[in-house]
């Protein structure tokens, strides 16, 4: 019997999964420029059907990313508030952190860099 393949995913879901990858991407590249990198697989996620650039990332950032990922496509809010203004912390509290840091740090690159359409959502 042939396999079904997967429902398009959410276009929120992705552009939210998208946003993720690439402040991650940025914070990995700065913050841990000597350390080793991969692509990291993370199950249930194929990084060209959300329209993501596959994210060279060290081995800590792999699993924040694998982490972010797997409790956004998760979140049972609709429509998801931004993190910081949400009721129930889903994130385990060393993620939480870590993410804070990689969003305040490569927030503040993508300002200066010109990016602010990234910044909106965190903003609003």
């Amino acid at each position: 019997m042939p396999h079904a393949p997967n429902p398009s995913p959410d276009p929120k879901i992705a552009r939210d999964l998208k946003t993720l990858a690439q402040f991650i991407r940025i914070y990995c590249r700065h913050k841990h420029a000597d350390a080793e990198k991969s692509v990291p697989r993370i199950k249930g996620f194929d990084y060209a059907e959300l329209g993501i650039k596959p994210p060279e990332v060290c081995g800590a950032c792999a699993r924040l990313l694998a982490h972010a990922f797997v409790k956004r496509a998760h979140c049972p809010f609709k429509p998801k508030p931004a993190c910081k203004h949400c009721r129930s912390h889903c994130y385990q509290p060393a993620y939480r952190q870590q993410i804070r840091e990689v969003m305040r740090y490569s927030g503040r690159k993508l300002i200066l860099s010109g990016r602010l359409d990234l910044l909106f959502k965190l903003i609003f």
